[in-house]
């Protein structure tokens, strides 16, 4: 008996085309489950598919800030076991810099997207009883914030106040819901910033265990709360940020 294990069970993962989203595609294909996979980006999300393990798994292109798309995803999904709302971006940009269409932006994909995507799945019954769904937060806006992330930071702490709201309306279905708060994490958004590897490295030593996040870190974390090991957990931030924020 392994309660970890996700065997049988149907999964969403939106933003599964890089970084974070891909890792939680692959770790959870390998711990049994079916998988549905959904990014803007069809060339990059067909990669992750090629290197999903077992063949029960199909791939949804999908723009999630168009309603129309997200409507073509609910529609075309199966009864679902669990959902991971992982599509986001952060764009630093400090508050005197930001215009209108940056707030959009951002809050439309990091904030938004889960709120209408999980309205809709309601909507049309596409969970089953036990349900877990997983919001992939921050620790900026929930636990600290930097100068340049105000934005972000908002959109995130949007995000994690919508968790709680959703796990008490949906308790009583059985469905749980949770989110997931990382620190800097080590994906190809690091090299498309501005910072060089310099910077980098001293950034890292203001953690305890010294260096950053590796995607797969948080799929662990995410398999954990999809799996029956956690059926008595709903309204929780898992925090995994490397002590970051004990300083």
């Amino acid at each position: 008996m392994n309660p970890f294990s996700l065997l049988d069970k149907k999964i969403l993962v939106t933003g599964a085309s890089s970084g974070i989203g891909k890792a939680i595609a692959i770790i959870c294909s390998q711990m049994g489950a079916s998988l549905i996979i959904t990014g803007r980006n069809l060339t990059r999300l067909s990669e992750t598919y090629k290197v999903l393990e077992g063949s029960n798994h199909y791939q949804f292109k999908a723009d999630l800030t168009k309603l129309y798309d997200l409507h073509s995803l609910v529609e075309s999904l199966p009864k679902l076991d669990g959902i991971v709302s992982n599509a986001g971006i952060s764009v630093p940009l400090v508050l005197q810099s930001i215009e209108a269409e940056d707030v959009n932006e951002v809050f439309q994909i990091n904030a938004f997207a889960s709120i209408h995507l999980t309205r809709m799945v309601l909507q049309k019954q596409k969970l089953n009883k036990g349900a877990s769904l997983v919001y992939i937060s921050s620790v900026n806006g929930n636990n600290c914030t930097f100068i340049g992330s105000s934005l972000y930071s908002a959109s995130k702490s949007t995000l994690t106040g919508f968790m709680k709201g959703v796990a008490l309306e949906l308790a009583p279905r059985g469905i749980r819901a949770n989110c997931i708060n990382p620190g800097m994490i080590e994906t190809d958004l690091l090299k498309a910033g501005s910072y060089g590897e310099e910077e980098f490295k001293k950034d890292r030593l203001k953690y305890p265990l010294k260096r950053y996040g590796k995607p797969e870190e948080v799929a662990y974390a995410t398999v954990y709360l999809l799996s029956d090991a956690t059926k008595w957990i709903t309204g929780s931030s898992l925090l995994i940020d490397g002590g970051y924020t004990l300083l």
